[in-house]
């Protein structure tokens, strides 16, 4: 069913990075290098991890937002499958930003995660112009 999965991973990948909040808020008040953590806040590592931090909730979202309307709409839309796969590879994005961080991956998943999900959004946008008899 197009758009169970858009919610089913959405939800997952939220909570994921709402723990993840956790370990960041846990970095800045609690760790005993908290200072020096603070003091790097707002630039390199730091401020990438908090950038995910915020793209993961955000894509997450997005997920169950576009999960939502392909199953509201089931069957009336255009390219219900390509968005909603292209939403879901839009999750690359903060998890990339992750990998660059903790693996030192090539940012080429961040570029691959964001160019899905303005995909994705557009095309919904799209179908959703193109839509005849909303029921």
């Amino acid at each position: 069913m197009k758009g169970k999965y858009n919610i089913a991973i959405g939800l997952i990948i939220m909570g994921l990075f709402m723990a993840y909040g956790f370990l960041l808020i846990y970095l800045r008040d609690f760790a005993p290098d908290k200072a020096e953590w603070i003091a790097h806040y707002a630039d390199g590592k730091h401020f990438e991890m908090r950038l995910a931090h915020v793209h993961g909730n955000l894509f997450a979202f997005l997920n169950i937002v576009i999960g939502f309307l392909l199953i509201s709409f089931k069957n009336q839309l255009d390219y219900e499958k390509a968005v909603s796969w292209l939403a879901i590879i839009g999750i690359l994005m903060p998890l990339g930003i992750l990998a660059e961080v903790y693996l030192g991956a090539p940012p080429i998943f961040v570029l691959l995660g964001a160019i899905s999900m303005i995909a994705s959004v557009f095309l919904l946008g799209i179908a959703f112009f193109k839509l005849k008899n909303p029921e």
